[in-house]
């Protein structure tokens, strides 16, 4: 999938213009409003915060929630909480309070600073699981921590390792590791811990060979892995070896099919032809031929084998990250939202490109492969389901980096789907807080969360009603966040990419 970045890079290269790939330094935007700096810092005020008389979803009705220097120090009903003298309080009487904030668990990120890391905390999404990890990541995640930058916590990935030829080539911008044997994957997972990597990422094309030394090495770095299950390795292996998550639904597609030999052997030819040399042209060439696999697995669907092998997952404790949001902007085109007021918060050279390369993704389509496309589709609802009532825990992740898919943003759609998929809106929030903060290891009593006008419980939709954000112990009240939303706004719309240079239209992770 491409990201906003590489949607550029496609669509300038396919028009004979010059790539833009890279976004501008945040000091290359104006402040916009007098006292702009310290407001987006993101530092902490010092003292006491108390938050009073509001429901705080799993706890009740009005609750005090006491927070102080980045950590929630007390949580109980307003009768029995005393509010310290001299502390900062806020009636949230008729707010309804998502401890932890929202977490979003499958990103790629990359643009201009002022733009894209406030964007979560201003959507209530208090930390990230970033995919692809770069060294632009840590740097963020220093400037946040250091209270210069206003943003989520987040876990970095290391760099994608993948077989050879890999589905990405040299032209993305961050690297991609080729692996093609044992000792190659082991010295990869060491490079990565020695980059300050929180977990490694497993990628499609990796032989088994290097798939089970990736999964070996780790355990003896001291590593989770996560990722794609790869093209050659049947899902319940993954999961055996110890793979934290699974991205995407393609390989529970492949893997519930009642004739998996048959569609491993149609795997097995699925071929990259490393003289193409774009990661465009590549990943266009893998989705096309994955896709027809697919459709044969869906015809041949075995409840028996898909339930034995979901029953296998939630014992092992593999979570799943579906990433409707991707899955549904490619398959179901017809729904692709036009001129959404969303798309202000980000810059016009990361936007305007969305619809030719979405153009050029699904080019050749007849009617009949958009019939069969969108049924494909509906089937992997029908897997969500499925997991979801074999206990297979779910975490709801995005893979925001892709076109139609704006930060913070992106999370709450992704809620709707997993709502539309059949999940409960109670097992939906879980998705979104609880269980992805266990996976990650994130603080009990951080100081993060999420003030809503309206009940989630009762309606997913309001998630969107935000009233106010915590985020590590600095409250943006309505007023401060709707005005860091336009700085955002603002700082989006006076970005230009630099000319750098002409490069090969590449994809991203999807």
């Amino acid at each position: 999938m491409p990201t906003r970045r590489e949607t550029l890079a496609a669509s300038a290269a396919l028009a004979g213009a010059a790539v833009l790939p890279a976004a501008p330094p945040a000091a290359a935007v104006p402040p916009t409003a007098p006292g702009r700096t310290e407001a987006t810092s993101g530092r902490r005020p010092g003292g006491t915060i108390a938050l009073t008389h509001a429901t705080v979803l799993g706890a009740g009705a009005d609750r005090t929630v006491l927070v102080r220097d980045g950590r929630i120090t007390r949580t109980g009903r307003s009768a029995e909480v005393p509010v310290p003298r001299g502390a900062t309080t806020y009636d949230l009487t008729g707010k309804y309070v998502v401890m932890g904030g929202l977490v979003e668990s499958h990103v790629h990120n990359d643009g201009p600073e002022a733009v894209i890391p406030p964007l979560f905390p201003l959507n209530g999404v208090t930390a990230v699981r970033e995919m692809w990890g770069g060294p632009l990541h840590h740097e963020w995640r220093d400037k946040v921590r250091a209270g210069k930058l206003l943003g989520p916590r987040w876990v970095i990935a290391s760099s994608v390792m993948d077989g050879r030829p890999s589905l990405w080539a040299n032209d993305t911008g961050q690297r991609v590791v080729e692996v093609a044997d044992a000792p190659s994957a082991r010295r990869a997972v060491r490079e990565a811990k020695a980059s300050g990597a929180d977990f490694v990422k497993v990628y499609s094309r990796l032989a088994p060979e290097a798939y089970e030394a990736i999964a070996d090495e780790s355990r003896r770095q001291g590593l989770r892995h996560a990722g794609h299950c790869p093209d050659t390795l049947s899902v319940a292996r993954a999961s055996d070896a110890g793979q934290q998550s699974i991205e995407h639904l393609h390989a529970l597609l492949l893997a519930t099919s009642s004739r998996e030999a048959e569609i491993r052997r149609a795997m097995a030819k699925v071929r990259i032809d490393p003289a193409l040399g774009t990661s465009f042209e590549r990943y266009a060439s893998w989705f096309r031929q994955v896709h027809a696999v697919e459709w044969e697995a869906m015809l041949t669907y075995d409840v028996g084998r898909a339930r034995a092998l979901f029953d296998r997952l939630a014992a092992n404790g593999t979570r799943v990250v579906p990433t409707l949001t991707v899955h549904h902007s490619l398959e179901r085109t017809d729904q692709l939202p036009t001129g959404s007021p969303e798309f202000a918060y980000l810059p016009g050279w990361m936007t305007d490109y969305w619809p030719d390369i979405w153009s050029s993704l699904t080019a050749g389509r007849t009617a009949r492969d958009t019939s069969r496309i969108h049924r494909i589709y509906e089937h992997r609802l029908r897997l969500v389901a499925e997991l979801h009532r074999a206990g297979v825990e779910l975490l709801a992740g995005t893979d925001t980096g892709t076109g139609y898919a704006v930060p913070g943003f992106a999370l709450h759609h992704e809620l709707e789907l997993l709502v539309e998929a059949g999940l409960p809106t109670r097992d939906v929030l879980h998705a979104a807080t609880t269980a992805p903060a266990r996976m990650l290891g994130l603080p009990a009593d951080r100081a993060d969360l999420l003030v809503l006008d309206a009940d989630p419980r009762a309606d997913i939709r309001h998630t969107q009603r935000i009233d106010s954000v915590l985020v590590d112990g600095r409250y943006l009240d309505r007023a401060e966040r709707l005005r860091l939303l336009a700085d955002v706004a603002r700082a989006a719309a006076a970005s230009e990419p630099p000319v750098t240079g002409v490069a090969a239209p590449h994809v991203c992770v999807h």
